[in-house]
Parts: structure tokens; sequence; C-alpha cells
């Protein structure tokens, strides 16, 4: 396709400069040949008016100026005004930004050294041949440019597009991972536990024994539940939001796994957010979770406190009493519940305190949606 544009300007150039020229009479002398010649060879250096525009513009027109000076030793068609606006469409193409005002000027200084070669005469063609074909070239570099940069923008958009999407998609990962982490390792921890428990009682107290593995399959089904729900969730299906409820489930269920802990609510309990209450009942879950791999036999206190701006989700558990058993975590559990606080704009608090023993204090947003009723300050011993 570029091959034959080529051709088809040397064939205008032919047919504008040369035909034109055979007609009136081909120039007999040396120095008439020579100005045809450089007439025709402005013309043709638009053959690389794509590749090369501004070569061919400043080329191009010094080759244009030539035969201005030897212009009396030729005959200068008026079709050649063609060849005159086509270098000034190139030399606004040409150049772009602030250069743009150097072509402009040095297009002003050109015009003005033909107009006073040709004796301050034949002004009306050289603007006319010029200066509309430059403003239509800055329109078109103009719209070019406007075109590139909209192309840029959309490919860096583009982009951006799917650098966001990975990190949601590494976001939603990591979500899961919590979730999951959340869920597991709270059931196997209850149901390891109880084993244990159970395979010390199995002779001595067989009774007692039946109990725990009936607890061991009720942490079981707790969370096979919470897996479900957590696929239903993931899945689309309408979940009905967490509440503050869901902690005392929690606590429940690990009295019933042979835990000492007890919990009391103060302050506010109803209008909680939903990502509030999920937190909260995720801190007291991992707490929960450490609690009995790490401090087997050790009295444990849940405290919720919504009485004021914030909500106060602490656990603290004593030094252990038992040789605790051979389970370990994943050293992800608090770094990773730390992070989940801090997206609700919480701040997480995890060490020991004196005397032995351990803390975990959330201190959340409460984020209440309507008006809140109280209830009195409960205790309760699990």
């Amino acid at each position: 396709m570029r091959r034959l544009e080529q051709v088809g300007i040397v064939g205008v150039i032919v047919a504008l400069i040369a035909v034109p020229t055979a007609y009136h009479g081909w120039p007999t002398s040396a120095r008439g040949n020579l100005f045809t010649a450089l007439l025709l060879a402005s013309g043709l250096t638009l053959v690389w008016w794509r590749t090369h525009p501004r070569i061919v513009a400043v080329v191009g027109g010094a080759l244009l100026l030539l035969t201005t000076l030897l212009g009396s030793y030729g005959w200068f068609p008026d079709t050649a005004f063609a060849i005159m606006a086509l270098l000034s469409l190139v030399a606004a193409l040409g150049w772009s930004g602030r250069a743009a005002w150097g072509a402009t000027a040095g297009l002003t200084a050109y015009l003005a050294v033909v107009w006073l070669i040709l004796g301050e005469r034949n002004e009306v063609p050289l603007i006319m041949f010029t200066v509309p074909s430059f403003l239509a070239g800055t329109v078109l570099r103009l719209r070019r440019e406007a075109a590139d940069e909209l192309a840029r923008r959309s490919l860096e958009l583009e982009e951006e597009r799917e650098l966001f999407a990975e990190l949601a998609v590494r976001h939603e990962r990591a979500r899961i991972a919590a979730e999951l982490h959340d869920i597991v390792g709270h059931a196997i921890s209850v149901m390891v536990i109880q084993a244990a428990a159970g395979q010390r009682l199995v002779e001595r107290d067989p009774v007692q024994a039946e109990q725990v593995f009936v607890g061991i399959a009720e942490s079981a089904r707790q969370g096979h539940d919470d897996l479900q729900r957590l696929v239903e969730l993931l899945g689309g299906t309408e979940v009905s939001g967490p509440d503050l409820s869901l902690i005392d489930e929690v606590v429940s269920r690990a009295a019933r796994g042979g835990l000492d802990v007890s919990c009391r609510f103060e302050g506010d309990r109803e209008g909680l957010a939903a990502p509030t209450a999920h937190i909260a009942f995720r801190v007291v879950q991992e707490s929960l979770t450490n609690a009995l791999r790490y401090a087997p036999g050790a009295a444990v206190r849940v405290l919720v406190n919504g009485s004021g701006r914030g909500l106060i989700v602490r656990v603290d558990n004593d030094h252990a009493i038992r040789e605790h058993p051979r389970l370990s975590g994943t050293g992800h559990g608090l770094i990773g519940l730390r992070e989940r606080v801090q997206e609700v704009g919480g701040q997480l608090a995890a060490g020991p305190v004196p005397g032995g023993g351990w803390r975990v204090e959330a201190t959340l947003p409460n984020g209440r949606t309507r008006t809140h009723r109280g209830w009195p300050g409960a205790s309760r011993r699990a």
C-alpha cells in the first residue's frame, strides 16, 4: 500500500509539472532545464512525507525557493502551486507542541522571502496556497495527537483495570483463606482437644467419654454448617447478616468442648453493622482457638463492650495449667485478624499480660445504622 502511494505521488507530480511544461514548451537552455528539474525535485520529495515529514518540508521548500531565484530562466506552471500547498500541509504535520509555533514562524518568514524575490507581486496565490493548507495540516495533526492520546489513555486504563482485577482476586483469595482459617482452624482445634480428652476418659469414664465424642460430632457439624454458609455467600446466595449472638454460640461450643470460659456483654448490643459484628465474632473465635491450642485448662474471659462510641472486644486467658497438645497453628491467624480489623477502621492489640496469660483486644467502630436498644449488663458463666 505504501509503495502504491509513492507511485501515485510521482504520477501526480509529473502531471502537475512535466506535462504542463512539455505542453508549453520544454526549456532549451541549461538554466531552464535546471529550473524545471528543481521544480520536479521539490515535488518528488513528497514521496517520503509519511516517514520524514520535517526533511520533506525543509528540503522541498528549499528547492522551491531555488526555483524562485531562477524564475527568469524557466516557466512556472500554475499547477505547481499545488506543491507549495502540499509542502505547507506536511510542515504543519511535521512539528507538534512548541515546535509547531517555530514551524509557523518559519513558514511566515519563508513566504516573506518568496514575496520579496518575486518583486512584491503575486502575494494572493502565495497566501491562498499556503495558509489554508497549513491550517488544515494543523487541524489534522491535533486530531491525530488527540487520537493517539486517547489510545494511550485507553491502554493505560486497560492495564489499570487488569491490575485492579488482579488485586481484587488476590484480596478475595486472602479473604476466603482467612475465613477458612477461622472456620476450619477453630473446628479442628476443638475436635483435637476433645479427642485427646476422650482418649483419656474412654477407659476411666466411658459415659463422660461418650459425651466428649458427642461434642466432637457437634463441632464437626458446626464446622460443616459454617463452611456451607461460606460457600453460599461466595456463590451469591443471600445470607442473613451476622450479629453478636454468634459470640454466644462460639463461647457455648467452646465451653462444651472443655474450655473454662466466661462471657460478659456491656452497653448497646443492637444495631451493629454486619461487618463490625462479623469481625467481633472472628476476634472471639480466633482468641478461643488460640487459648485451646496454647493454654489448655486456663480460664478465659470474654468482654464485649458497646457502651462507648466504638465496640471493644477483649479476650483474656490465664497461663496454661496443663501441657498443651501438639497442635500448632499457621502463624497467620493474628496477622490476618489484625488486617481485617484495620480494614473496618479498628485496631487490634495482642500480647502477654502481667502475671502470665494472654490478651487480645480489638477496638472497632460500632457502625450503628438505627436506634439502639440497650440491655442490662449481663454476666454469664459458661
